[in-house]
Parts: structure tokens; C-alpha cells; sequence
């Protein structure tokens, strides 16, 4: 993915010598690419330290001290970071039981991409060789279940579901169940799109979460926030109103593709500690891939 054209570039044009305007036109550009203001801050104010120190005088210096403030924050995440995620068979992003099946709880509002984002993580994980199942505990949206099985089809994994308007974490309940039995590597549990305004919406959610860890040690395994990579600043609100109920372990980053925001990653991981796991592309099936911290601070720095 070329992080370039997901960002506008945060590093102001060329110029002579690092001053106030530039720093204060650099501070701009990052809140702009949703960096948030916290994180905009402090790179500017560091950049600025290293200026009085003589590290950086121009446009490269600034380039070499903001790529290292920015990569620190994601120290431990990503490809080639290791930090005890399992194998390749959860491409290398994703923890991975020592007994089957995995289980993935996926959550997010409404319209974030969920959907499509379960159908591309089925076909990379199955593309890698594990046995996927799919799980269907959105048992109220119309059209939710039949939209989730022709994506399972698509990815060539198993797909369950449950009653209409059916207990949710009864769905769960059954799919584990049903995942132990068939041999099953990896389960995606997808859940309702609900606002994290909807409290009793979200105590169902809890619900679905305290099941999957009774019937299934360690489960879930990953608790995956779904995110609209377009909303900007409001993914930090829906993140911190979802991880009062459920313990969220990594951010998939949806239509990545539409935005020239993708700063949101670091305020997602600076100012919430959540790693960021995985990020959307496109629209077909294998426009998801692991977050590269060395790839996204390159697309930032890289020229328009």
C-alpha cells in the first residue's frame, strides 16, 4: 500500500531554515492528517528542540527527527516487530491460540466496514492455510446475515448462524461449539453494528464477549474494533466508548483507500495504547494486509 496517497504530506516544502512559521505550518499539516492535537504537538515541540540543538537545520533534519517520533510510537507493533502474536498463519498481525480454534471477536458501529472487512480476514487467514469459520451473531440487521455468508463463500470458509432475533451470544455460544467439532483453526465472530451511544446495545456486546470466554479458554483471543478510517478524530470517541465494554486488543483501520487522514493511526496507538493490527485498501477480497509502522512513517515522509 502506498501510504503516500493516504496522507497528505505532513512535511511542509522545501525551505531554508527551520522557524516559527514553519514549525507552526508543521503543526497544522499533522492535526489536519489527524494526528491529533496531543501527538501534533509533541513532534513539533520536539522537532523544535532538536533545532536548538543544531540536529536539525533543514528540511532533511526535520525529516529524520519526525520519522523517529513517529516511529517510536508504534515500537512492538507490526510486521518484523514480533511482540508474541503467533505465526504466519494470523498473517503475522493476529494472536494465535495454542489450542484451536482462535476466536476473533469483531466489533465496530454501524456501516464502518465490519462486513467487509470479516470476508477479507476469512481469505487471508485462509489463504494461509488455516480452516476458517465464520459466525453470524448479528441476528437483527436485515440482510446482515445473507451479506455476511456470501462474503464467508467468497473467502471459501465455513459460515454459521443463528436464529432471526436470536440471543447473539448464544450464536457464539453454538459456533465454538460448532468450531471444535468441524476441526477449525481460526473463528471470526461478527456482532451487530451498534452505536457506542446505545448503552443497552453495548451490554449485549458484553455479553457476547463474557460467553465466548466461558465456553472457550483465553477466548476471544483478539477483540477487533472496526473503524472508518474517513471519520477521523470520532474513531477515538467510538474507541474509548467500546473498550468500556469489552476489551479491545487491536484496531482494523476500514477504507484507508478514502481518506488522506491516515494520521489517525497515531493518535489511535498515542493516545489509547491500542495497536493497530490491520488496515483496508479496497474493495476486493485481498485489499487487507498487517500494519507496517516503517511503511506508514515512509508515506509520510515521502514527497507529494
Amino acid at each position: 500500500m502506498n501510504w503516500a496517497r493516504a496522507l497528505r504530506r505532513v512535511v511542509p516544502p522545501a525551505f531554508r531554515r527551520i522557524d516559527a512559521d514553519m514549525l507552526e505550518e508543521l503543526e497544522e499539516r499533522l492535526i489536519m492528517a489527524d494526528f491529533g492535537v496531543q501527538a501534533s504537538m509533541r513532534f513539533v515541540d520536539l522537532v523544535e528542540k532538536a533545532a536548538r540543538k543544531g540536529a536539525a537545520r533543514d528540511e532533511a533534519g526535520l525529516r529524520r527527527i519526525l520519522g523517529g517520533a513517529i516511529r517510536e510510537v508504534f515500537d512492538g507493533d507490526g510486521p518484523g516487530d514480533g511482540g508474541g502474536r503467533g505465526d504466519a498463519g494470523a498473517a503475522d498481525a493476529l494472536t494465535v491460540a495454542d489450542t484451536p480454534p482462535t476466536v476473533y471477536l469483531v466489533v465496530g458501529v454501524n456501516g464502518a466496514g465490519k462486513t467487509t472487512t470479516i470476508g477479507k480476514l476469512a481469505h487471508l487467514l485462509g489463504a494461509r492455510g488455516r480452516r476458517v469459520m465464520v459466525a453470524a451473531a448479528d441476528t437483527f440487521r436485515a440482510g446482515a446475515v445473507e451479506q455476511l455468508e456470501r462474503w464467508a463463500e467468497r473467502a471459501g470458509a465455513d459460515f454459521i448462524r443463528g436464529q432471526p432475533g436470536g440471543d447473539p451470544a448464544a450464536v457464539a455460544f453454538d459456533a465454538i461449539a460448532a468450531a471444535r467439532a468441524r476441526g477449525t483453526d481460526i473463528l471470526l465472530i461478527d456482532t451487530a453494528g451498534r452505536l457506542h451511544t446505545h448503552g443497552g446495545l453495548m451490554d449485549e456486546l458484553a455479553k457476547v464477549d463474557r460467553v465466548t470466554a466461558k465456553h472457550h479458554p483465553g477466548a476471544p483471543h483478539e477483540t477487533l474494533l472496526v473503524l472508518d478510517a474517513t471519520v477521523g478524530q470520532n474513531g477515538l470517541v467510538q474507541a474509548r466508548e467500546f473498550s468500556r465494554y469489552v476489551t479491545v486488543t487491536g484496531i482494523v483501520l476500514a477504507k484507508l483507500d478514502s481518506t488522506a487522514r491516515g494520521g489517525i493511526v497515531v493518535a489511535l496507538r498515542e493516545e489509547l495504547g491500542i495497536p493497530i493490527r490491520m488496515v483496508g485498501t479496497g474493495e476486493r477480497l485481498e485489499d487487507l494486509k498487517p500494519f507496517d509502522p516503517d511503511e506508514f512513517v515512509e508515506g509520510v515522509l515521502a514527497a507529494s
